[in-house]
């Protein structure tokens, strides 16, 4: 079997930490390099219930996409705003579990984060939406751009989209006309409305990503007299499908290497909104002498 050591550094090859932004936290975060190896599991966000759900299962190793310190600290202690944190670090050293960040490093890979969603959703991947100028085969960078085998109506694709993704309480947000022929779409896992420009230079017919606010998504419908249609879906939900694609990859790498290395994937919906209630009240009109 596999030491720790043996397995990060062919998770480094698969999503080399060079990729990642400058501000981000990725790679070891803790674990002893020499220990053995034989479950690793996926998952997006390090909380506490996916640290249970790794213990439970008996993992050595536990992979998310997202950071359990992305910004600095000077302390685990399990005290205070942050003490969440420091039980992850002392629950998953005290079980044996070592813990692996693979955030914007395993966006850009390829295949990457939004190599996956592009995949749940039904597209056929074309190109990076934001290449990589350091990749000569022009396949990795930010977000993906994917085509429909047939064009469908917005209203078809969302639901397509929302079929192929795992279920939030806020589900699938959409602007657009509804019956608009979707063909081209643009992806990105994760909160995307940075890459608007990017969007209106790729010419797609719509673009699905995490996290739109209002004023970058009213702007980017102005600017561009109302089109890409936009498709707005959980952050957590845009991102997990990224697990059993990463696992299936170590899954691969084992089998390369002859690893006695099984994987598991959490299913654990740890997106943070829990409910959604939609408003019944109509928008009140204007009364008599009010300022319009």
């Amino acid at each position: 079997m596999p030491r720790l050591s043996d397995v990060i550094a062919a998770l480094d090859a698969l999503w080399p930490p060079a990729l990642a932004e400058s501000w981000d936290a990725v790679g070891l975060v803790c674990g002893d390099p020499a220990a053995d190896v034989t479950r690793v599991v996926f998952a997006v966000d390090p909380v506490q219930e996916v640290v249970d759900e790794a213990v439970e299962a008996g993992a050595d190793l536990l992979v998310t996409h997202h950071p359990l310190y992305l910004r600095g600290t000077t302390t685990v202690a399990p005290v205070g705003p942050a003490g969440f944190k420091g039980w992850v670090v002392h629950d998953l050293i005290r079980a044996g579990v070592a813990l692996y960040v693979a955030h914007t490093n395993a966006d850009r890979a390829d295949p990457g984060v939004s190599d996956a969603l592009a995949a749940a959703v039904g597209l056929r991947v074309t190109g990076p939406l934001v290449p990589d100028p350091a990749d000569p085969e022009g396949r990795r960078g930010l977000g993906r751009i994917g085509v429909l085998d047939e064009a469908l109506s917005l209203a078809e694709f969302a639901e397509q989209a929302a079929r192929g993704l795992p279920a939030t309480a806020t589900g699938l947000r959409i602007a657009g006309d509804p019956a608009a022929p979707i063909r081209t779409v643009a992806v990105c896992g994760g909160s995307g409305d940075s890459l608007f420009a990017q969007v209106r230079d790729a010419g797609v017919d719509a673009y699905l990503t995490a996290d739109l606010r209002h004023h970058p998504a009213s702007e980017a419908r102005q600017a561009a007299g109302g089109t890409p249609a936009l498709l707005d879906a959980a952050h957590w939900a845009t991102e997990w499908p990224w697990c059993p694609q990463a696992a299936r990859e170590v899954d691969a790498l084992a089998e390369r290497n002859g690893w006695a290395l099984s994987t598991q994937v959490s299913y654990t919906v740890t997106d943070p909104w829990t409910a959604h209630a939609p408003s019944a009240s109509p928008v009140p009109s204007s009364s008599p002498g009010a300022p319009r």
